[in-house]
């Protein structure tokens, strides 16, 4: 066995300044000899890396921009009603299971009126898309996947996606939004009140500046019983948001 003081030291950061075409079958000053093969891995590694340039936000994390009022932690709600009232054509039944009950793979496209909690405002609609995920005889139901979007007029809109479920209550995520909602995340809780005519949902928002106050506001406790005042319902001008979507 070769002694300890028959070993040298060496250092890769010394041969970086090797040129490549100078590399032989061995480095003089390694213990060891390199192929030819591996000398260009060898002279690419051994180069100093500024790990920084390639993580900067880890190593200097970015400042809040002045004046930002996106508290992370506060957590915002508002509640709406879906109400579908028949005159959409919603929702859609598309059978692509072709089977006599529904089954994994029927989709059901919709689209539905959205109203202020307290029913004497339309807000806009509601459209996008469910997928049948499990028929549920015992619960007289079906599971579906879901994703759709809330319209707010001039306010912008919410995304949701997640589990729906004719049969109880469920809980999607709120995956983003546009203007006043921009950057929001959080979740949201859908009752079905009669379905698939009658919604309530809960919004619990976080990440948005604070809410326009003609969203916010008092609201008429959940049932089956819940229509539209006739003014929200006729779209008079004094009972809708600004630019809504009908």
């Amino acid at each position: 066995m070769a002694s300890t003081t028959s070993l040298r030291p060496f250092s890769l950061r010394h041969n970086v300044r090797t040129p490549l075409s100078s590399l032989s079958q061995s480095t003089p000053n390694l213990p060891f000899p390199v192929p030819r093969r591996h000398s260009l891995r060898y002279a690419a590694v051994a180069a100093p890396v500024n790990i920084t340039a390639f993580f900067p936000n880890f190593f200097f994390p970015t400042k809040p921009a002045e004046g930002d009022r996106r508290p992370a932690g506060k957590i915002q709600e508002l509640r709406v009603y879906e109400i579908n009232e028949l005159d959409r054509s919603s929702p859609a039944y598309l059978k692509l299971s072709e089977k006599p009950v529904n089954s994994l793979g029927d989709l059901v496209p919709f689209s539905n009126k959205l109203y202020h909690g307290n029913l004497q405002m339309r807000l806009g609609i509601t459209s996008g898309l469910c997928i049948l995920i499990q028929h549920v005889p015992e619960k007289g139901g079906d599971r579906y996947e879901a994703i759709y979007s809330f319209y707010f007029g001039d306010y912008g809109h919410i995304s949701v996606q997640g589990p729906y479920l004719t049969y109880e209550d469920s809980y999607l995520a709120v995956t983003g939004g546009s203007g006043a909602f921009e950057g929001v995340y959080g979740h949201v809780k859908l009752q079905q009140l009669v379905f698939p005519f009658k919604l309530f949902y809960t919004f619990y928002l976080k990440g948005i500046p604070d809410l326009p106050l003609e969203l916010l506001g008092d609201h008429i406790p959940p049932s089956p019983a819940v229509e539209p005042h006739p003014t929200a319902k006729s779209c008079e001008p004094q009972a809708v948001l600004k630019n809504f979507t009908d």
